[in-house]
């Protein structure tokens, strides 16, 4: 593992920066076309009404992966949790540990905040990262399907 890896919070300005990961984990997911995020629309959501937050892991001045993540609450446990959207290392950076140090840090971070839990999804076919987590002592919720509404359907049924 790399320790020359620092963990750098998002600004204002990496705007630019955050859609291009953002861009890169669609891209790797094969679902490029689905990405609609705007530069204003990242600003205003992630700087001005604060509903998630981001950190860069950055070597030798270049920033090689990214965490999303945002705060959930559980009514069950009572107490918020910390949702992971997104980590995405560039693929040319990968098997060099920054992948976990994103994650650990972020693990800090839910244990710092009193998070009752820290939850992610991960898409069955990225067999890679599914058993880096399980390496680590995650454990997938079998027993769940994730349901999504789309703006579309939210849009339909608000009226």
């Amino acid at each position: 593992m790399n320790c020359n890896v620092e963990i750098r919070k998002a600004e204002r300005q990496d705007v630019p920066l955050l859609l291009k990961f953002i861009r890169g984990i669609a891209r790797y997911a094969q679902m490029e076309d689905e990405v609609i995020a705007s530069p204003d629309v990242l600003e205003r959501e992630m700087f001005d009404e604060h509903r998630a937050e981001a950190v860069f892991a950055v070597v030798d001045g270049r920033e090689v992966g990214f965490a999303l993540y945002f705060y959930n609450f559980s009514t069950f446990i009572g107490h918020s949790g910390l949702y992971l959207e997104d980590l995405f290392v560039w693929p040319e950076e990968r098997g060099k540990g920054y992948g976990k140090t994103l994650l650990l840090h972020l693990v800090k971070t839910a244990h710092e905040h009193h998070c009752g839990r820290m939850e992610w999804m991960s898409l069955d076919w990225n067999k890679p990262s599914n058993d880096f987590y399980r390496s680590l002592g995650a454990v997938p919720i079998d027993d769940c399907t994730v349901y999504r509404l789309d703006v579309t359907a939210l849009e339909r049924l608000s009226k």
